[in-house]
């Protein structure tokens, strides 16, 4: 049997690369937050990687990439032939943005009409909006707005990785434009 490492593993180094590189070399953005996670108990992987721009850190993006170990199962388990097959839902990603807010109703109307622009989701994006309890009337809210992406991620969307990014990192711009 010859090794090679699983999708989860390849597109954890490909967007960990590209991200890196856009922090490090093209200082497009600064690279917030890793957590690199394996649940036990389910036998999940999870990567998050946080962002924000240069300089204007009140905005936050965050890229989940997950595996469960059924999908991880069915791409060990598949036969050369149905490689192909097994890698297309190999991976689940998320793509999250966390910012507070002062005027929810009005900044969440705002924050959707962005995400609907810029992504064009199939869905519509989740917000979720807390508060502390017993906190001050004028106490900011915090949000976190997520796109749903309905299909996985394989190897064969790896090119799409330097895009993704790019297109979080326009999402970081505008959303902080509503602040």
């Amino acid at each position: 049997m010859n090794f090679h490492p699983t999708v989860f593993e390849n597109i954890k180094v490909a967007l960990e690369n590209e991200l890196y590189d856009m922090d490090n070399l093209d200082g497009l953005v600064t690279v917030s937050g890793r957590s690199d996670l394996m649940d036990m108990a389910v036998m999940g992987r999870e990567l998050s990687l946080r962002f924000t721009l240069p300089g204007q850190g009140e905005v936050e993006a965050e890229v989940v990439l997950s595996s469960s170990l059924r999908e991880l199962a069915a791409e060990l388990l598949a036969e050369d032939e149905d490689r192909a097959a097994a890698d297309e839902s190999a991976c689940r990603l998320r793509v999250r943005f966390h910012l507070e807010l002062e005027r929810e109703d009005e900044q969440c109307q705002a924050i959707e009409h962005v995400l609907l622009h810029i992504w064009q989701p199939t869905s519509r994006p989740a917000q979720t909006v807390s508060k502390i309890y017993g906190a001050s009337q004028n106490s900011k809210a915090r949000c976190t707005a997520e796109i749903h992406f309905d299909r996985g991620i394989g190897e064969e969307q790896m090119e799409d990785i330097p895009e993704l990014l790019r297109h979080m990192a326009e999402t970081l711009k505008e959303l902080g434009r509503l602040l």
